[in-house]
């Protein structure tokens, strides 16, 4: 499957900010699931080409702007082909060792009740079935509702209220799955979710390192192993970590993102003028005050 994206998120600054720095995880990789056919990354129209592997095995770069600024428009674009695998990913390839993904953060230390959920699914067969087991705990035990978390939300917190979205679900999962002894990490990325339907936000879901299969990803909000409708950006220990865009401002004022991501299938021979049309359409922007 092709796919075709363009993710524009738009920080706008009541008064010109002074300094600017941002952290970009914006460029996939190759990987068994997908390989990447064309993509570009630019802040306010200027190529940023200095992406460069980090420990993961993944592309990062920093883009910094000292001066008055009034805004940053961020845009990363291109076309992903994508394959079904299941969900598996296979070994590391990066050069960091897979026991550090059994630790801890803030946002997904394990409270009472997921290290009890998690023991729950114990003795339900292999690890991959635990697994299994273990996401679809977490999706009864945990609504999908919008609204009712934030990006601080840890995973105990979300745990407790019952409810979240991607993030949370994900975060959970890695939480219960660390209790386990597996090690775990949070994705973030993009999926095509239904069909004809071309306008979607960033998603999140979870990777554990599975015996004999390696990374497998796992998106327990949609109760399935990832497949050829994701496309992987970026991981870490949490989504804090692997958030596609981080960053830091020098500024006396409010700041308003403004975020919207199209990803459509690409036809054969058609990438080109749909990935036009994105262009052209995407002028929905969601408003979200900073500050």
């Amino acid at each position: 499957m092709k796919l075709l994206i363009r993710h524009q998120t738009v920080y706008r600054y009541a008064q010109s900010a002074g300094r600017v720095a941002m952290r970009l995880k914006l460029m996939p990789v190759d990987t068994p699931q997908q390989k990447v056919l064309e993509w570009r990354v630019s802040v306010n129209d200027e190529p940023v080409a200095a992406f460069h592997p980090n420990a993961y095995g993944e592309k990062e770069a920093v883009w910094i702007r000292h001066g008055q600024i009034d805004h940053a428009t961020v845009v990363a674009e291109g076309l992903v082909e994508t394959e079904e695998t299941h969900g598996v990913l296979g070994w590391p390839t990066g050069q960091v060792d897979s026991r550090y993904f059994l630790r801890d953060t803030p946002l997904t230390r394990a409270s009472d009740g997921i290290r009890g959920l998690a023991l729950s699914v114990a003795e339900q067969g292999s690890p991959l079935d635990q697994l299994h087991a273990l996401s679809a705990a977490i999706r009864e035990a945990v609504s999908y509702r919008s609204g009712v978390t934030s990006t601080d939300t840890s995973a105990a917190e979300a745990f407790t209220l019952g409810a979240g979205v991607c993030q949370d679900h994900a975060q959970i999962f890695i939480a219960g799955a660390r209790v386990l002894g597996m090690p775990a990490r949070y994705v973030s990325g993009y999926l095509l979710a239904d069909e004809g339907d071309v306008l979607h936000e960033t998603h999140g879901w979870a990777e554990a390192l599975v015996p004999d299969l390696g990374w497998v990803g796992f998106d327990p909000s949609n109760q399935v192993c990832v497949t050829e409708r994701y496309l992987r950006l970026a991981s870490g220990l949490d989504a804090d970590a692997a958030a596609p865009i981080r960053g830091s401002v020098t500024l006396a004022g409010d700041m308003w993102i403004d975020a919207d991501v199209r990803i459509a299938q690409a036809e054969e021979g058609l990438e080109e003028r749909q990935l036009q049309q994105q262009q052209q359409q995407c002028a929905r922007l969601i408003s979200i005050p900073v500050g």
